[in-house]
């Protein structure tokens, strides 16, 4: 299934790296595009939308609903 989030506080490349690896933490088969400009995060994983949204939030960034 594909979720959009729409994720603030990330500046650089080190910040996708976390985002990516801790949505890929709790679903390591999941695809994730970020367009930084945007605060996009897209993801194509069959977890739910509240698992990913929290492992982005546990990271530091806002997740906005």
């Amino acid at each position: 299934m594909n979720q959009t989030f729409t994720v603030t506080g990330m500046t650089c490349g080190h910040c996708e790296k976390a985002v990516t690896r801790a949505i890929q933490q709790v679903d390591p088969q999941a695809e994730v595009q970020i367009d930084r400009a945007q605060n996009l995060v897209q993801v194509e994983s069959a977890q739910p939308r509240e698992t990913l949204a929290r492992a982005i939030a546990e990271e530091g960034y806002a997740v906005a609903a």
